[in-house]
């Protein structure tokens, strides 16, 4: 399920503020979205951004009836759940995280599933590949997409990407 920041950096050397920058952060189950999240929002807190963290399905009554039913919406009916709990916002950066599949099985079997799709036998493998085609979408809608590989990198190396590439849109503009 996606997180994500909005933050607004703190004028770079004098330059224009960014008055409000959209990073999703996205990836299979057990990736560690809600930590790299909560890393980045600490960091840019600590540097002086207002920073709105969040996730999907929300925290709301709709979003919490989405994330809890997973086991008894399917289809157009979950589609609609989602959809109705969140904005449809392209995001200014949007960062994909991914992992090999056993090392998702792995972290899920220690932490515990939390839906079907992670549940689910070869769910892992199936939301890596979806979220490879995501990123592949993303970039062909010509969105800045940052992948990072959480087989291998440490949530503190994939924040210190994040993190890069927010300083770097700021710096710029947003694309």
């Amino acid at each position: 399920m996606p997180c994500g920041a909005r933050a607004v950096p703190p004028s770079a050397r004098g330059g224009s503020v960014v008055t409000g920058l959209f990073v999703s952060i996205d990836g299979p189950g057990g990736v560690g979205k809600s930590t790299v999240t909560a890393l980045v929002a600490e960091e840019l807190r600590a540097a002086g951004a207002a920073v709105l963290a969040t996730r999907e399905p929300s925290d709301t009554a709709l979003g919490r009836l989405a994330r809890n039913g997973t086991d008894d919406y399917r289809g157009l009916t979950m589609a609609c759940l989602i959809a109705a709990d969140r904005h449809a916002d392209m995001p200014d950066l949007a960062v994909i995280l991914n992992a090999r599949a056993e090392v998702l099985d792995k972290r899920l079997t220690s932490r515990g599933a939390h839906s079907r799709y992670e549940r689910a036998p070869g769910g892992p493998a199936r939301e890596c590949a979806a979220f490879r085609e995501a990123a592949r979408f993303l970039m062909a809608a010509g969105v800045r997409v940052v992948q990072c590989d959480a087989s291998t990198d440490s949530p503190q190396d994939v924040a210190r990407r994040v993190l890069a590439a927010v300083r770097d849109i700021g710096m710029r503009g947003s694309p």
